[in-house]
């Protein structure tokens, strides 16, 4: 038996779930860090099978209650990081430790955080990034900063800490939801701006002041779906991951189904995706 992990419980996610489980091939787990935005529809009106309106509550407890009497186990964490071990398994990062899974199918959603910081979409590719573990790197030795206050900004930190001169926390005013681990500085103060010539080279704040920083990670709110993608090298085109006619991504093993996949963002095309998806995984397990 393989252990796949779905991330994310909405329509794409439950379907795969099901279809998995059905397969008697695999153990199944669904995290999930945050309700499904589908649950926040009072009306469904264009979703096959039912005669009268549904809510969006209703048909996801539904989905999840059929996937549980099928045995799939469905744990609320976050997920926090993705990453391949040398023996081409995958490793997804919590906050309470590591588990490792054969097959990883994304299905979280599109991503919809913005942080109205100026200059912040100016220096993307040019000191501001959105993964820790593809460019901490290039920033050996200099200090970064990491731009969130939960737990996904903490883990970035602890990756950036491992090369970084000196790493701090970049809250933008609010106030740190998660511990702050040792060797770690934290500012609590409003962001301004984010300036430099032709990289990144400070960050300015609200009351005036400012710190000089190389790099600047954002990590704001949970990671989504096209950040846990870029944490494996998969390839992604905007805010949507890039997959095959499978649902698989440019990484063998990983899958994407539903919102974070683009193109027509339905119930019924998510829940298409998350079959098409399970479907490829179990020809895999058959061979």
């Amino acid at each position: 038996m393989k252990n796949i992990l779905i991330i994310g419980a909405g329509p794409a996610g439950i379907s795969a779930s099901l279809y998995l489980a059905r397969s008697g091939k695999a153990n199944v787990t669904v995290s999930y860090y945050a309700e499904s935005v589908l649950t926040k529809a009072e009306k469904i009106e264009n979703y096959f099978g039912f005669a009268e309106p549904v809510s969006g509550r209703e048909l996801i407890d539904r989905g999840i209650a059929g996937a549980k009497r099928l045995g799939v186990n469905f744990v609320q964490e976050e997920i926090v990081g993705l990453g391949i071990n040398p023996e081409m398994k995958f490793e997804a990062s919590t906050p309470k430790g590591v588990q490792v899974y054969d097959y990883v199918i994304i299905a979280t959603g599109t991503s919809r955080k913005t942080l109205p910081i100026k200059g912040l979409r100016e220096f993307e590719g040019k000191g501001v990034s959105y993964c820790a573990v593809c460019d901490g790197f290039f920033y050996r030795g200099k200090p970064v900063a990491v731009i969130g206050n939960g737990e996904y900004a903490v883990h970035e930190a602890e990756v950036l800490k491992n090369t970084s001169q000196q790493v701090t926390i970049l809250t933008n005013g609010s106030k740190m939801s998660a511990p702050l681990p040792e060797g770690i500085a934290v500012i609590n103060k409003k962001i301004s701006e984010i300036s430099g010539e032709k990289t990144v080279g400070s960050v300015c704040f609200e009351d005036g002041t400012a710190e000089n920083f190389s790099g600047i990670f954002v990590a704001a709110g949970n990671a989504g779906s096209v950040d846990l993608a870029r944490k494996v090298g998969a390839a992604v085109d905007g805010n949507r991951i890039t997959i095959d006619e499978n649902m698989m991504t440019t990484v063998p093993g990983l899958y994407a189904a539903g919102d974070c996949t683009g193109g027509i963002m339905q119930i019924s095309t998510a829940v298409g995706e998350g079959a098409t998806a399970a479907l490829a995984i179990i020809r895999n397990l058959s061979k």
